[in-house]
């Protein structure tokens, strides 16, 4: 027996499948209703249409389910028709839920479209698909059951998939480029920070160099007039040496301003760093600090500013004595490359904690305060001569093993 005929002989409604076929063709006018137009011709109408369609009566019980089924599928209108609670065994497991009440409201009478939900087919592969449903009636009015409509949507769903990717990778971009600008942003206004505090520097040094200079000239007119058995003379060294901590300082405080074109010349990475390691010499021994140059026999030629490059050294190696416990070794490392030189400067100190660290280059920030050791100026003097040179300084610490910094300049600066 017929599938449309075992149901009317089951429901007793002669009409049905005249109404549901109705629901697959609306004519554009009543006058239409050729009876030529049989069941034959919309049962043919509604197995060719491209969606993998279904009936359903009021219970939900599939009464004809067309040939596209088997196209998306694998599994035949036959088989379909047999299977308990269709199309659930279909439906991936994970949207069987969704399934079960999505049939719930369309035995409701309620209707929907473009519910998504995802199937296996008989060969175990995934497939996505787009599920809408509708109530029907008949001429009278009365409830004949409702139709499900189905399309394969996983190439729409592949590009969703892409477009999310897609997405989440500009997402991505976007954070990477707001971090980077709020890096430029803060270093636009260190700088510009650092430019104040230069001009000022550099006014307050010319200020005070001057009479510096008068006070260091009557001071050696006031030692040489001294014998060096009075009783007293053991201090004038003591105010030597702080006028010349106080000439350093303000010699610091010239750095800070903005600088000319720096001269580069021809020289070994080497012998510069032996000349810094010779001035720093005595505060390593004051300290009982090692001072140890890697590799000791090499030449590593270049073409940089020497007078800025040893100032560079000076302040870093002077930092990592200061750093260092008695005993400890300062590790001096050169890593030349074609177009590239390296200096890395390790201590064994006890590290610099997370909450210092990012202060560490801005101008007047010490933590040598109780040594009296400097006022700030080392680092960030440093840092703007190698970006003026078209380097970058980088740190690498961990509290309580030590800090390296690594200096890399371009090896060969041309004027």
């Amino acid at each position: 027996m017929r599938v449309v005929e075992r149901f009317q002989a089951s429901t007793g409604i002669n009409a049905y499948w005249q109404s549901v076929s109705a629901a697959i063709i609306v004519m554009p006018y009543r006058h239409l209703r050729d009876p030529n137009i049989n069941e034959t011709m919309f049962r043919t109408v509604a197995n060719y249409t491209y969606d993998w369609e279904s009936w359903h009566d009021p219970l939900g019980k599939p009464v004809w389910i067309n040939d596209a089924v088997r196209r998306m599928t694998g599994y035949s209108p036959d088989e379909c028709l047999a299977m308990p609670e269709y199309p659930l065994p279909i439906v991936a497991e994970r949207h069987q839920a969704r399934m079960r009440k999505m049939l719930k409201d369309a035995i409701d009478k309620k209707s929907n479209n473009d519910l998504e939900f995802e199937i296996v087919n008989r060969n175990g592969n995934a497939r996505w698909m787009a599920i809408s449903w509708q109530p029907m009636y008949d001429d009278a009015g009365t409830h004949q059951g409702f139709r499900t409509s189905v399309r394969d949507i996983t190439d729409r769903q592949g590009l969703k998939e892409q477009l999310r990717l897609y997405t989440e990778h500009l997402e991505q971009l976007v954070q990477e480029r707001t971090v980077r600008i709020t890096q430029l942003e803060k270093h636009r206004q260190q700088m510009e920070k650092l430019a104040a505090l230069g001009e000022l520097a550099a006014g307050v040094a010319h200020e005070v160099n001057n009479p510096l200079a008068g006070i260091r000239n009557a001071f050696a007119l006031f030692k040489d007039s001294l014998e060096p058995t009075h009783e007293h003379y053991d201090l004038l060294d003591l105010v030597d040496k702080e006028i010349e901590r106080i000439s350093s300082i303000i010699h610091q405080m010239y750095q800070l301003y903005k600088r000319g074109p720096l001269a580069a010349t021809e020289l070994t990475i080497e012998k510069t760093i032996r000349d810094c390691v010779c001035l720093l010499e005595p505060i390593a021994r004051r300290h009982g600090v090692t001072l140890q140059v890697i590799p000791e026999r090499s030449t590593t030629s270049a073409r940089l500013p020497e007078n800025e490059l040893k100032q560079i050294l000076f302040n870093i190696v002077r930092n990592a004595i200061q750093a260092s416990p008695t005993g400890a070794t300062v590790r001096i490392e050169i890593d030349a490359k074609d177009e590239r030189v390296a200096v890395l400067v390790a201590d064994q100190g006890s590290g610099i904690s997370d909450d210092v660290l990012p202060h560490i280059f801005e101008p007047f920030f010490s933590t040598k305060g109780e040594l009296k050791e400097g006022m700030g100026l080392g680092l960030s003097v440093t840092r703007n001569l190698i970006e003026s040179m078209d380097g970058e300084i980088n740190v690498a610490t961990e509290v309580g093993e030590g800090t390296t910094f690594r200096v890399m300049l371009p090896r060969w600066r041309r004027d």
